[in-house]
């Protein structure tokens, strides 16, 4: 069994595949279109990875994708040079997935992936803000304005139901149960979860769309709950620019990324006790096994709390 190591390469200088590589990357996304029902944001980062490989090949190794062996695939993955395992272990898996069709189409005879495995890992962590430092970054937004209370009640609404941040800005208006307290979310994969967001939050949505929709509206129609200064739906990129912007009013000197809050949601409901499953449910994850990254910050924080108020833990 051989180890693929290294990861992230420089595309070849080529960037136009050939009709019949272009033509089977198509039919690969399709199937996986039809059989998985994968997000279009994952379709296209299979479609980016077969591309990557394709490339490479034509100007490394000129032949079929359906031509390929093992020894192509090790070279393929030797080249590549400071790469990431993640990165890595991802190119393989999505190359797994072409061949075991392909075989399964009868376009091959012996799958070139059967012999490798994947890139061992270090253990996966997140950066998360303590629950102080989640306060401090709710307080933000100046909610005397419409475009404030908004922005307070998507942080509000990201940190008590944990969505990823595509979710919060493609949620719409009537995908939210105000009476029961729920939110109608399509994640990855086209899948829908049911997902609690608790009183606080729902007094914010409340307050949100009596004040502040209406008025950044100004008579627009759009189904997007959260809106713009324009009238019309948010962007990930926007809601990212928003956390940056409330982290540096609050003083907020931790790591961050657009899911702080998803992070934070989990790793605080683990803090005080709440099943795994249970998370990985609210998440969205369809394997326990990436909720868990989330059990080792919770675990340093039961730690901490140890040596602080145990008589015997300082």
């Amino acid at each position: 069994m051989k180890n693929i190591l290294g990861s992230d390469g420089v595309e070849p200088q080529s960037s136009v595949l050939i009709p019949q590589s272009q033509a089977a990357i198509d039919e690969f996304c399709d199937t996986l279109w039809l059989e998985d029902g994968l997000a279009k944001n994952s379709l296209e980062a299979y479609r980016r990875d077969m591309r990557l490989f394709a490339l490479w090949l034509e100007a490394h190794r000129p032949k079929s994708l359906f031509a390929v062996d093992e020894q192509d695939l090790t070279a393929y993955f030797a080249a590549k040079s400071e790469g990431k395992a993640t990165s890595s272990n991802r190119r393989l898996a999505v190359l797994k997935r072409f061949y075991f069709l392909a075989l399964r189409q009868n376009l091959i005879a012996v799958d070139p992936c059967l012999h490798l495995r994947s890139a061992k890992q270090p253990e996966r962590s997140v950066n998360t803000l303590s629950e102080s430092q989640v306060e401090a970054l709710l307080a933000m937004p100046d909610v005397a304005t419409p475009l404030g209370l908004r922005d307070r009640t998507m942080l509000e609404l990201m940190y008590a139901s944990g969505l990823r941040v595509s979710e919060l800005v493609l949620l719409k208006s009537i995908e939210v149960g105000m009476n029961e307290g729920v939110l109608r979310i399509t994640g990855k994969g086209d899948k829908t979860r049911l997902v609690p967001f608790g009183e606080e939050a729902r007094s914010w949505i409340v307050r949100y769309l009596a004040d502040a929709r209406p008025a950044i509206m100004s008579g627009q129609i759009d189904d997007a709950l959260f809106v713009t200064a324009r009238g019309g739906p948010m962007t990930r990129q926007m809601f990212w620019t928003l956390i940056k912007k409330y982290a540096v009013q609050g003083a907020i000197n931790a790591p961050l990324s657009p899911h702080t809050l998803r992070h934070a949601f989990a790793t605080h409901l683990l803090n005080h006790g709440a099943d795994l499953r249970v998370v990985q449910l609210l998440l969205g994850h369809a394997d326990i096994s990436t909720t868990q990254i989330y059990t080792h910050i919770a675990r340093e924080r039961l730690k901490t709390l140890h040596a602080e108020h145990h008589p015997r833990g300082r």
